[in-house]
């Protein structure tokens, strides 16, 4: 099992692909496996490289200690064990947080940076819903109802539209074998609110795409691009918070579109 040991913690890492490198750095309470859709997409042109960040997945324990800047030094430390001395980096959400702080502190490190549904800001409201989630989930509820309460602000309409969807992805949630636990997700949520706030004051200095969804609830469109100023946007027609879910080639095709652009 791919693992580097970190001051605090045990990363566990998945390797897929060949090609330039990519790191793909995974949103809240999301891991690796999140990025099972694109993968496909993208193993053929670039060896993809998948951290658990701390609180998720097989990286242990889950409650060493977390923040943005330490997620960026883990991710940075990785290239570093794998040899890389630099690498595009594609952050998710929360991931794309991260991705921000990495290029903040090592812009030397990459070659490029894509933030998707995910901008340099941190709305009152999209913490108050993920202590809401965690309550409902600590209660007495059904251990299914914290998801169905969250899954309308990831997925569209469409999605619901589909029949048996989100029952199945509901399902899949429950069984995943390294799903993060209510503790390890309470431990996440705090250090997202640790951020240091100057890692995100000025843009970094490396070469920035933003991919932003036509319908994100927990990023919204006029918010992100209000926050991202002058950096390059791509907005993702009919795509919600999990464009990777929701057109992963199209996706895939702007990342190799901006990086082939560099």
């Amino acid at each position: 099992m791919p693992e580097l040991a970190r001051p605090g913690a045990t990363l566990h890492y998945e390797i897929t692909g060949s090609g330039p490198p990519l790191i793909l750095i995974a949103g809240m309470m999301s891991d690796s496996a999140s990025w099972a859709p694109l993968i496909p997409h993208l193993s053929g042109d670039f060896t993809l490289i998948c951290p658990d960040n701390r609180t998720t997945g097989r990286t242990t324990p889950w409650d060493a200690p977390a923040s943005p800047q330490i997620w960026a030094e883990d991710a940075l430390a990785l290239l570093d064990h794998l040899g890389h001395e630099t690498a595009h980096v594609l952050g998710h959400s929360l991931g794309g947080y991260i991705a921000w702080a990495m290029a903040s502190l090592a812009p030397e490190r990459l070659a490029g940076c894509i933030m998707m549904a995910s901008a340099p800001l941190h709305p009152a409201r999209n913490a108050a819903l993920f202590q809401a989630l965690l309550a409902v989930r600590r209660s007495d509820a059904s251990p299914d109802s914290w998801l169905r309460l969250f899954l309308p602000w990831i997925f569209t309409p469409a999605t619901y539209q589909m029949p048996g969807a989100i029952d199945a992805a509901i399902a899949q949630s429950l069984a995943y074998p390294y799903a993060q636990s209510a503790d390890a997700m309470a431990h996440q949520i705090a250090a997202v609110a640790s951020a240091d706030p100057t890692l995100f004051q000025s843009r970094p200095e490396v070469p920035l795409q933003a991919l932003l969804g036509e319908n994100d609830l927990l990023t919204p469109l006029t918010e992100a691009r209000n926050a991202l100023a002058e950096m390059p946007v791509t907005i993702l027609e009919g795509c919600g918070h999990a464009p990777h879910w929701d057109a992963p080639d199209q996706v895939a095709d702007h990342l190799r579109s901006f990086i082939r652009s560099l």
